[in-house]
């Protein structure tokens, strides 16, 4: 469950019927779907399988496993009631870490990245984890490297920049992080979160 932050309300009924959504809404992200041929979720079934839970305004961003929807009240266990919706309708347990909306701009608005300048080879990451830890900070992950590094470390984010490289990606930052923070967590482009913070 994610302690803390916007979500402390535990989701109050939205009335948000048009395609910019509540900052109440809930962006749910899904952990290791359709990557490189595992897990494979047509996006109209995974938009059915939340819509079957309840759930309204639902709309998939990206085939990655990005889901905006509203809850139709108080859920003190949401992340576990979406994670057995979808093992129930796909087979597989999926890893579920949530975020409001208004979580989202917050971050949007922090502007974690101004003073990365911009070039086709570097490429933003916000790592979300499924519970924030205060505890966190730069000395439990891995040490800079010629390929990327780690810009912010929050409660519940850490943002990343990796340069590309032959040999250095997002497969590679991934791996380093999880191996310092554990396999709960779950990471995006940041045009992808700036997408659903205002999507």
């Amino acid at each position: 469950m994610v302690e803390g932050g916007g979500l402390e309300n535990r989701f109050p009924v939205l009335r948000n019927g048009g395609s910019n959504p509540s900052p109440s809404a809930i962006a749910a992200f899904l952990r290791g779907i359709n990557v490189g041929g595992h897990k494979k979720i047509p996006m109209a079934a995974l938009k059915s399988a939340f819509e079957s839970m309840g759930f309204g305004n639902v709309r998939t961003v990206l085939a990655s496993g990005n889901v905006v929807f509203e809850a139709p009240g108080k859920d003190p266990n949401l992340e576990m009631t979406v994670a057995r919706g979808l093992e129930k309708a796909f087979g597989f347990p999926v890893k579920v870490v949530l975020r409001t909306v208004r979580e989202l701009r917050t971050l949007v608005a922090s502007d974690p990245f101004k003073d990365v300048p911009a070039a086709p080879n570097i490429k933003l990451y916000v790592t979300f984890l499924a519970i924030k830890k205060r505890a966190e900070s730069r000395r439990h992950l891995p040490a800079p490297s010629a390929g990327f590094r780690i810009l912010r470390v929050a409660p519940g984010e850490i943002f990343s920049v990796v340069t590309l490289s032959p040999g250095v990606g997002t497969t590679e930052l991934m791996a380093s992080l999880e191996k310092a923070v554990g396999h709960d967590v779950t990471t995006r482009n940041w045009q992808t979160v700036i997408r659903l913070a205002g999507s």
